[in-house]
């Protein structure tokens, strides 16, 4: 009888979950693409400049404004105006809906309380209370800031609210078990669980505040990015329009990465459990 030999063991290779893996190279070839196909659509004439100009020109009002050539403020004074109203407004919310949704996830009172109202006006558009948060505030800076700080609160508020239930009962137990009180239970085991949620509940919130700011700065502004954009539009300067959508994009952007690095920084269990 011949003798057999045993067949070769079959290569395996790592399993990769699906979606895995950077998308730097995606994103950069996408937007190049974007670009390409901007430039050769504007310049061969396709579009008329009222409706889409160029790059060219948009990087032409880009240069102006942040060398301070433009007929109007340059583009750091715009900058630094809408910052300081978005982060102020931001940083306002973080200090009081946090602790809000905390409430509202420890209590059945507070969620009662706050529940309501939140739910209620959290899918308003910030242009449908505009009105009324003028003839209350007036036109100074305070209904800028709490347009923006509205838009904030509601996103940060839930997710603080859902994160509050992160923490499983066994390790509530397990903790009570080794003599922890009440409060050693909500600080050490239940913040951190919610922490998670209340980052990502900072990165949406912080989105709202830069879609808000265009509507907060409608009320009586005479310097900002959304100013600029609205007084840009006026004079159907679709090259300034897109300049300044640009900027307030990309800026959301940058921040929104801060954000996932702090993340990263602060609950780097998050996704591995």
């Amino acid at each position: 009888m011949a003798e057999t030999t045993p067949s070769a063991a079959p290569k395996t290779s790592a399993f990769k979950v699906p979606g895995e893996g950077s998308s730097l190279r995606i994103s950069v070839v996408a937007i190049v693409t974007l670009l390409v196909a901007w430039a050769v659509v504007t310049n061969a004439g396709w579009i008329k400049p009222l409706f889409l100009p160029s790059p060219q020109a948009v990087a032409l009002q880009f240069w102006e404004y942040i060398t301070g050539a433009a007929n109007d403020k340059t583009l750091w004074q715009h900058f630094l105006a809408s910052m300081g109203r978005v982060f102020a407004a931001f940083a306002l919310a973080v200090v009081t809906a946090v602790p809000v949704g905390i409430a509202m996830g420890m209590s059945r009172m507070a969620r009662g309380i706050f529940d309501p109202p939140i739910e209620f006006y959290r899918p308003l558009p910030p242009l449908s209370y505009l009105p009324l948060i003028i003839i209350w505030f007036g036109i100074d800076e305070l209904p800028k800031v709490l347009l923006i700080f509205l838009s904030c609160f509601a996103p940060l508020a839930l997710a603080a609210r859902s994160g509050m239930k992160s923490a499983s009962q066994e390790q509530m137990n397990a903790a009570y078990s080794m003599g922890a009180s009440h409060g050693q239970v909500i600080r050490h085991v239940i913040l951190p669980s919610a922490l998670p949620e209340i980052l990502v509940g900072m990165r949406i919130a912080i989105g709202f505040g830069w879609t808000t700011l265009v509507a907060a700065e409608m009320v009586a502004a005479n310097v900002g990015l959304g100013q600029m954009v609205l007084n840009a539009s006026n004079f159907l300067r679709t090259d300034i329009v897109i300049m300044g959508i640009m900027v307030i994009g990309v800026v959301a952007y940058l921040f929104d990465l801060l954000m996932r690095w702090v993340e990263k920084r602060l609950v780097p269990w998050k996704g591995r459990m």
